[in-house]
């Protein structure tokens, strides 16, 4: 089996001329030629391709990229070892980034009066100021963001501590809720939802169903919310969404 360039570029999501450039610098060099001359890849092609699209999504260099594939000691498995890890550390990248948006967004950044010391003991390496500005952007002008900005003036080191041990509870409870194999329709499921609702309704601003499930939408759209949530168990952030809607169902009816 062979494939045209056009029929790559679809399967890879990538432009004909990336391929051609593949092509120039012998990246990726097609395995085969039609009667027209036209390029003919293979699926040992795809495979090399497939690694090609991992290391530069990862940041490589094509030049990197071409000394890592052709390294003759090294095998398959190990090009799948060695992009494991890459991605693993930079899911975890992402979770702590998607973790410091979270206390922006449920206002954390606002009105917290912390030591530099104080505010690296309570959210340890994820900057809570690193997202103000987007948050600020995005809600700003809310009732649910000034709210917040009022709620947690007055907020002690104490009391966040307090509050990220009581979020930490309702995400491993819901985690082991998804562990367990119980549906997110699930009676157990739901009330955790319900309980995260009122959580921030108690800490931060009114959160009614239908905000509660703006955020659940959220923590799917949003990729450093999903790997914030997958970093604790993968499938949590569409397991939190969906236990989020069914109850916001239940109360509804």
């Amino acid at each position: 089996m062979s494939y045209s360039v056009g029929q790559v570029a679809g399967f890879a999501r990538v432009t004909v001329r990336t391929l051609h450039h593949y092509d120039d610098i012998g990246l990726l060099v097609p395995g085969g030629r039609s009667h027209a001359g036209h390029r003919r890849y293979s699926d040992a092609d795809l495979d090399r391709l497939q690694q090609i699209l991992f290391y530069r999504e990862l940041g490589f260099p094509l030049e990197e990229v071409a000394a890592l594939l052709d390294d003759p000691d090294a095998d398959p498995r190990e090009h799948l070892r060695r992009q494991h890890e890459l991605l693993t550390a930079r899911i975890e990248k992402l979770r702590r980034m998607a973790a410091a948006v979270e206390h922006a967004m449920e206002a954390r950044t606002m009105g917290i009066d912390l030591t530099p010391e104080e505010r690296f003991e309570v959210f340890g390496d994820s900057d809570p100021e690193q997202y103000a500005d987007e948050v600020r952007e995005r809600w700003g002008n809310t009732e649910a963001y000034r709210q917040s900005q009022r709620r947690t003036a007055s907020y002690t080191k104490e009391d966040w501590q307090r509050l990220n041990a009581r979020q930490d509870d309702i995400h491993r409870r819901m985690a082991a809720l998804l562990e367990s194999g119980a549906p997110a329709g699930s009676e157990a499921a739901m009330d955790v939802a319900e309980e995260h609702r009122r959580f921030i309704g108690d800490s931060y601003y009114d959160c009614g169903h239908q905000m509660h499930t703006c955020l659940g939408e959220m923590y799917v759209a949003d990729e450093r919310f999903t790997a914030m949530y997958d970093g604790i168990r993968p499938g949590l952030a569409v397991y939190m969404r969906d236990a989020i809607v069914a109850n916001a169902v239940r109360h509804a009816s």
